[in-house]
């Protein structure tokens, strides 16, 4: 039997998953974020077709 662990998380930004060829904003974002001290990550919302930057931790 299969155990699903659900954990909150924080969407930081959105990005279009169509940006010019070579850039990568959304991991830039990221980068940046995890600079500052935030545990970020970027994951595709196939859905939207977007980008989304998130935390597990919960931002103020």
């Amino acid at each position: 039997m299969a155990t699903i662990s659900t954990q909150a998380r924080t969407v930081l930004e959105r990005f279009p998953a169509g940006g010019p060829r070579g850039s990568w904003p959304a991991e830039e974002y990221a980068a940046a974020q995890r600079a500052q001290g935030t545990n970020a990550q970027v994951v595709m919302d196939l859905p939207t077709d977007q980008f989304l930057v998130i935390t597990d931790t919960t931002t103020q």
